[in-house]
């Protein structure tokens, strides 16, 4: 599969799962390709989104639906797949999927959705994508941490990376939720137990897929799975078959 939407740090044909990895905003594949060192089991791809990592140069999408219909449109993710994806990335993993069904393609055979909130739910905080630099990098602070330090202290990094960020914003503050099916497949949701986001934000997902929901909060804050503890977990999760998966009840 060869695409520049597609990055794969070690090639598995014959692995269990195929794993697509949808990244956060202002995120690339570099963190998530790295898995496959921890899933030997699992051909683990990234998704690389215009704009960013190794598409830096390229313009970024500001419409979701638009960059979903061009993702569909260029990537074949094949029979038998699974999607994960964080944040921002969890939201286009979403609706990616059902744009799969929309065509009649495969659908992944199961969702693992982490850190964002349910998407029939009311937006979160106030629109942040029309900011000046100097109160995008407040309003981006208490999620980023010291990214934003390091955004402060380096001119260069940051006409790199903020870009990407602002349209990454602008995705989720254009983006209008559609009532539809829930999705045949299996649902993982996971969250950090110290993240601002509430089980009463997480829980919801749950009516978009028929298939067993499963519902953990993983310790650390928005960015839980860079602890190597709560990494463990969420890929012990993910390598887990599907019939020793424990549905929430």
């Amino acid at each position: 599969m060869n695409s520049p939407w597609l990055a794969c740090r070690i090639r598995r044909p014959d692995a269990s799962m195929r794993l697509f990895c949808f990244p956060h905003s202002g995120g690339s594949v570099g963190e998530y390709v790295r898995w496959a060192d921890l899933l030997p089991d699992i051909e683990v791809w990234g998704i690389q989104l215009p704009g960013r990592g190794a598409r830096a140069e390229e313009a970024p999408f500001t419409r979701l639906h638009d960059l979903v219909d061009a993702l569909v449109r260029e990537v074949d993710f094949g029979t038998s797949f699974a999607f994960f994806g964080h944040s921002l990335g969890a939201l286009v993993a979403f609706e990616t999927a059902r744009r799969l069904r929309d065509l009649g393609r495969a659908i992944p055979d199961a969702l693992f959705l982490s850190a964002a909130p349910a998407p029939q739910l009311p937006p979160r905080g106030i629109p942040a994508s029309h900011l000046d630099e100097d109160g995008l990098l407040a309003a981006l602070e208490p999620t980023y941490g010291e990214l934003i330090h390091e955004l402060r202290e380096d001119e260069e990094l940051r006409e790199l990376i903020l870009p990407g960020l602002r349209a990454d914003l602008l995705l989720v503050e254009s983006y209008r939720h559609e009532d539809r099916a829930p999705l045949p497949c299996s649902m993982t949701v996971t969250g950090g137990a110290q993240d601002d986001l509430t089980l009463a934000e997480l829980e919801p997902w749950r009516v978009h897929a028929t298939g067993p929901f499963a519902l953990h909060l993983l310790p650390g804050g928005h960015f839980y799975l860079r602890d190597p503890e709560a990494k463990s977990t969420l890929l012990r999760l993910i390598a887990e078959p599907p019939s020793r998966r424990n549905p929430t009840p």
